[in-house]
């Protein structure tokens, strides 16, 4: 395997691995282990360049930064991508990215992510011990996008509150961009709860699953983006909110499930100045990687602590609405600053 590093300014370590008998193509991101060691999921995807690979593991990892940070998880931030189409995922891939993994005893800690499995998870754990989010049998916390989705609707709920002052959702619209594992489990969160839901994925029989389970509507992506809605939840992947976009939407609220959802840090100004309230990605979307983060706590793995933790994300995004109130910022800044702080706290302990 030919490991190379990559010298990025502001991040630990970032390394590219190649492996021609395996065929893994790969980077692995460090932002920060100030906090503690950097937990991140194994994200495949068929990238068109690995300058895009790169872009996105950087973006990625710094988010998982943050979002411990806020989350009080005492951990850092990292992550790892696989450029590849997932179709052709194989065990001789995944046992050589355990074995890159395990070149950063430790300092990288993977979990899964988009186009991984528990399964896929527990080839990689053959070749390292430094894997998260293995089967419940295994005495780990199984998979995390349950957890993700229960945080999800409960940000939702407290930016429901914040911008019409009350939680309930009976009556009210969501539209859901992406009905994967974590999508698919916040709709059914969100119609028990009485909303009504739009939902869009690449796969439309993701969603004509739900339209016949649960009665919920089928739409277009454009759709989705631009119907007068209360919530818009982005579950795919990032960058839906941009220059292009921001326009154009018809919600209220977005808050979704989706890493990395601003292309850019300004487009959080250009929410607020459209009047629509943004719940910080990295921060409504936490409860996976608290979940699969409790595994390492004194102990190991404790379900209850982890809901206890989950249970946390609505204060967290009240403690991001204060700022905005007292600084007359976008929450999206407001969130960056907050993150920023517990990581300069953390810098000087």
């Amino acid at each position: 395997m030919d490991i190379k590093e990559i010298p990025v300014d502001g991040y630990e370590k970032v390394m590219h691995a190649r492996d021609t008998q395996s065929g893994l193509n790969a980077f692995i991101a460090v932002h920060s282990t100030v906090l503690g060691p950097a937990l991140g999921g194994l994200r495949i995807w068929p990238y068109e360049s690995e300058d895009e690979a790169l872009t996105d593991v950087l973006r990625l990892a710094r988010g998982m930064t943050y979002k411990s940070a806020i989350a009080h998880t005492g951990l850092g931030g990292g992550k790892s991508v696989v450029l590849l189409d997932p179709r052709y995922k194989t065990e001789a891939l995944f046992k050589a990215m355990g074995r890159f993994i395990d070149r950063f005893e430790g300092t990288y800690i993977t979990a899964e992510d988009v186009n991984t499995t528990i399964e896929d998870l527990e080839v990689v754990a053959t070749q390292t011990r430094y894997v998260t989010g293995l089967s419940r049998e295994s005495g780990s916390s199984g998979n995390p996008s349950p957890y993700t989705a229960h945080g999800c609707f409960l940000g939702i709920k407290a930016c429901i509150e914040r911008v019409f002052g009350s939680d309930s959702l009976t009556g009210r619209k969501v539209a859901i961009l992406g009905t994967g594992a974590v999508g698919s489990a916040l709709v059914r969160k969100l119609v028990a709860d009485g909303a009504e839901v739009w939902a869009n994925d690449l796969r439309e029989d993701r969603v004509q699953a739900l339209v016949d389970e649960l009665g919920i509507h089928s739409a277009s992506k454009d759709e989705v983006l631009t119907m007068e809605c209360d919530v818009l939840a982005p579950c795919a992947l990032g960058g839906v909110l941009n220059d292009d976009t921001i326009p154009k939407l018809g919600c209220k609220i977005v808050a979704g499930a989706a890493n990395n959802q601003l292309l850019a840090r300004r487009h959080g100004d250009d929410l607020r100045a459209r009047g629509i309230l943004y719940a910080p990605d990295f921060v409504i979307n936490a409860g996976g990687i608290i979940n699969v983060g409790c595994e390492l706590l004194p102990g190991g793995y404790n379900e209850e602590v982890s809901l206890s933790m989950i249970r946390r994300i609505p204060q967290a995004l009240h403690e991001i609405f204060d700022i905005v109130d007292r600084e007359d910022v976008s929450t999206a800044s407001a969130a960056y600053q907050l993150a920023e702080t517990i990581v300069a706290a953390g810098k000087v302990a």
